[in-house]
Order: structure tokens, then C-alpha cells, then sequence
């Protein structure tokens, strides 16, 4: 064998060992990285005759179409603004005129810049403060105190200020035509979880679903989760204040955050991720 050949050889002797190696760890091979599934498409649900819901990859997505344009509320993440524009076409071909951001986590605002040049965005001043302390992308150009009214094409939403909950910012928006009432992550299938540094509150949640309640509508659009009846919203106030409650309950005793994160999952089923653990410290001081 020449002395060129036995060199190239022993390069790709070299490189290979190399690769195996990248793959070993304390003498145990692993496996290689799996390709990366791609997302799932976003699905379109039919409420009403022109009111719909985009479910998948981030908060709960409502459309309500008007013959003047389109209202959207929330906008889930950045990589979802062209699937959303794709389903909103597949309903109507009439302009997005506004988006309604229900509150300032990134799952319901993620596509706003990219809104912002062919839409209004309209939230509550606590959640555009919010994004802007937060340096996220995109905060809405029109905010409001109390209450926020748009009529276009002959129909009505309205938008609601309750109190604190999930944040200090959070809306419910109503739809009276179709008695239907989307409430953002004030009432979702993964909470009640409050957001501390943007001015959430567990003590003040039951109250703020309270006054949603005194709203008149027979469906709810949840911030994430299927599109359920009235009663679902009912239940979940319950289920706040029994879990309000029971870590109350566990504080005054003495319990740590291990001890109330099991409570948590056993007895409530909460899904406890690491963004409720994390927010577990700032329910337990609020409790004391």
C-alpha cells in the first residue's frame, strides 16, 4: 500500500472514530438526534355561521367575519401568521381589519408585527404595557381601561375588562349576536395559572370570573381547549377556588412546594409544567 493511500485511509479512520465518539457518552452509545416531526396544521372549527376557531400550536384563535372585514382574536405564535391568514381565506375573502390580543403571553400575540401592517391590534393598556416591558414584538396600537366596542358590518364585539387573574390584563370578548364569549387564558384547560411578573393573581381570579359570568352567552371559546358550553366557565371557577383553597390550606400547615405540586396533580389533575412550578413560589406567598 502506497504511503497516500494508507494516509487517506487513516484521515477516514480518524473522522469516523470521531463521529462514533460524538455519539457516546460515559461508554454507552446514543442515539442519533431523531429528525424533527413537523407541526400540525392548524384546524379550523365552525361555531356559527361567521364565527369560527383556530385551534393548534398556541392559544385558541376566533375569527368573526363581517361584509367589512374580519375580526380575529389572538394570533398565536409568529411561524402561525401565514397558516392564519390561509384559514381566515378558506371562510372569507374579506380583509382582516382588527386583532384582539386577550392578554400579553406570546401563544396569543406571537404574530402581531406581522398583523400590525394590515390590521388593527386592540388590547387592554395593562397587556400593551406588558409587551412593551417585555420587549416582546408587535404591542397593539389601540388599548383600553374598562371596555372597547367595535361595530363593523352590521355586527358587535365587545371587550371587557374583569380584574386580575392570569395577568392584570386580561379581556373577555363577547360576541352578543352569537352569544358567544371568548376568554383568553382566563379560563383554559391548563390553569388557573397565574403570571406574577405580569401582575396575575390566584386570589383574585374567582372574582374576575365572576363578573364574566354576569355576561350573557351560552358558548365559550377557552384560551386553549375545545369550544364548550356556558358551564364549562361555571366549573372552572369552581375548580379555581377549590384549588385556591387547598393551597391556602397546605401553606398554613406548613407544606412545601414538592408536597403542593403533588396536591396539585393528584387531586386536580393540573398539568404541572415548568412554567406552573415555577409560578407555584409566587401562588404560595400570595396565599400566606
Amino acid at each position: 500500500m502506497s504511503r497516500t493511500i494508507f494516509t487517506r485511509l487513516s484521515a477516514l479512520l480518524l473522522t469516523l472514530a470521531g463521529a462514533w465518539t460524538a455519539y457516546t457518552f460515559q461508554g454507552k452509545q446514543a442515539a442519533a438526534p431523531a429528525a424533527k416531526a413537523p407541526p400540525a396544521p392548524l384546524v379550523l372549527n365552525k361555531v356559527a355561521d361567521d364565527l369560527y376557531m383556530i385551534e393548534g400550536s398556541g392559544g385558541n384563535s376566533t375569527v368573526y367575519v363581517t361584509d367589512e372585514g374580519v375580526i380575529l382574536v389572538d394570533d398565536k405564535f409568529d411561524q402561525n401568521f401565514d397558516e392564519i391568514m390561509a384559514n381566515i381565506k378558506k371562510v372569507t375573502n374579506q380583509p382582516l381589519k382588527y386583532v384582539i390580543n386577550t392578554h400579553t403571553h406570546g401563544d396569543h400575540t406571537g404574530s402581531n408585527a406581522k398583523m400590525l401592517p394590515i390590521a388593527e391590534i386592540i388590547a387592554h393598556k395593562n397587556t400593551r404595557a406588558n409587551m412593551i416591558k417585555g420587549k416582546q414584538p408587535g404591542p397593539p396600537r389601540l388599548s383600553f381601561a374598562d371596555q372597547f366596542e367595535i361595530n363593523l358590518g352590521g355586527k358587535q364585539v365587545l371587550m371587557r375588562y374583569y380584574g386580575r387573574g392570569h395577568t392584570n390584563g386580561d379581556i373577555g370578548v363577547l360576541f352578543p349576536a352569537r352569544s358567544v364569549f371568548a376568554t383568553g387564558d382566563m379560563g383554559a384547560n391548563n390553569g388557573p395559572n397565574p403570571d406574577f411578573a405580569n401582575g396575575g393573581s390566584i386570589k383574585e381570579w374567582a372574582a374576575t370570573l365572576d363578573g364574566m359570568l354576569k355576561e350573557n352567552f351560552q358558548t365559550v371559546i377557552p384560551g386553549h381547549g375545545p369550544v364548550s358550553p356556558r358551564q364549562y366557565l361555571v366549573d372552572y371557577r369552581a375548580r379555581t377556588v377549590q384549588i385556591q383553597t387547598r393551597v391556602s390550606t397546605m401553606v398554613r400547615e406548613g407544606k412545601n412546594k414538592e408536597a403542593i405540586t403533588q396536591a396539585l396533580m393528584t387531586e386536580f389533575m393540573v398539568p404541572m409544567n415548568h412554567a406552573i412550578i415555577n409560578r407555584l413560589d409566587g401562588m404560595m406567598d400570595e396565599l400566606k
